[in-house]
């Protein structure tokens, strides 16, 4: 029992592209991506890290490529992971051809960063042949040194004239399987630039606010410049950029696609922040339901309010609801209705099985 939208977010249109088997770009979902933080190396816990990144809910996953160890190990990570991946590729063109010969579903880089005509004729080569798509990833913190020049700092302006550079260098060499983002540590400069990146171009983007920081200012930061983004309408797929386990990422991208009623994945827990008026510990409470309902996939919406002043208006919009009452008798709402009665102590358990009797009633 999900509540209409009170707006309804309408999606810019734009080109589509695969990574993989997912689709990016057009009506598809949104996806979410994270990047593993492993020694590529290191085959087996990189492996490890991308199972459960996927687990957690990504779609996509990035594994940096710095040298010709780690893109030929692309080839024994790949049979062992269920989502496609990205190979992040910076200067060394031989780093972008080993990769997608050894399975990458695609290729992040600059083109200008390439080298000359022949080097990125070569990469976009094996590109086609391999069936890999590119992203074109323009960082404020890299820009080119002329650009730079001219703008005399990073600028969305900046951001945009490296896009459409890069962008020419792939249509010239008529490659269009690519989406781009232009990212920036600064909320404000990345928002700007794919405001105005969008208006001029129809490929796919990738959002991000790089280098964001810790969990807690990096979800901030990220939800506020891509929540901005996304309400616009802009973007196609996302990354959440952490100093954290890359799940966390994750994590946060999907609830923001899933506060924005762009994508459902799970339960969506609302809670009340709790008071002195509370029949039950709220915060305790829900914090042992998010651990024990994370295998949850299917889309189901839970209210755990502590007392009735808000309780019941909450329970009758959501498949599942608790509302606290007096002497320990909470109400237990099953899509919006009364059900019966709940003891505080049963009140864990009560709700884990009516959440997973719901979602397998919808699975069937």
């Amino acid at each position: 029992m999900s509540l209409r939208p009170f707006r309804d977010i309408k999606r810019r249109k734009t080109k589509v592209i695969k990574v993989g088997n997912v689709k990016i770009g057009g009506d598809n979902p949104i996806s979410v991506q994270s990047m593993t933080n492993t020694l590529t190396t290191d085959v087996k816990a990189t492996i490890k890290q991308i199972n459960d990144i996927a687990e957690e809910g990504a779609d996509i996953v990035r594994v940096s490529c710095p040298d010709e160890d780690s893109s030929k190990a692309l080839k024994e990570i790949i049979k062992h992971v269920s989502i496609p991946v990205v190979a992040d590729i910076h200067f060394h063109y031989k780093r972008a051809i080993e990769a997608a010969e050894n399975g990458a579903s695609c290729l992040r880089i600059n083109p200008g960063n390439i080298g000359d005509e022949t080097k990125i004729h070569e990469v976009l080569k094996a590109a086609k042949n391999n069936n890999c798509s590119i992203r074109i990833g323009v960082n404020a913190g890299s820009l080119e040194k002329d650009i730079l020049e001219e703008f005399k700092e990073p600028c969305p302006e900046a951001l945009v004239k490296s896009a459409l550079r890069n962008i020419k260098i792939l249509e010239d060499k008529d490659f269009l399987n690519f989406k781009i983002s232009v990212k920036s540590s600064d909320v404000f400069l990345s928002i700007a630039a794919y405001r105005q990146l969008s208006k001029v171009i129809d490929y796919p983007l990738h959002l991000g606010i790089t280098e964001a920081g810790s969990f807690v200012s990096g979800s901030i930061k990220s939800s506020i410049g891509l929540g901005s983004l996304l309400m616009d309408g802009i973007g196609d797929t996302i990354r959440i950029s952490l100093s954290d386990n890359p799940t966390q990422e994750v994590k946060i991208g999907n609830e923001i696609l899933k506060s924005l009623n762009l994508r459902n994945r799970g339960v969506k827990i609302i809670s009340c922040p709790s008071c002195a008026r509370q029949a039950f510990q709220v915060i305790d409470t829900v914090k042992i339901l998010e651990e024990k309902l994370a295998h949850i996939k299917t889309p189901i919406t839970l209210s755990i309010i502590g007392c009735v002043v808000n309780g019941p208006g909450e329970a009758a919009m959501t498949d599942i609801g608790i509302t606290g009452g007096g002497k320990g008798n909470n109400m237990l709402y099953l899509s919006g209705v009364q059900n019966e009665k709940v003891m505080t102590d049963d009140i864990i358990n009560k709700v884990v099985s009516e959440v997973e009797k719901k979602a397998s009633e919808l699975e069937n």
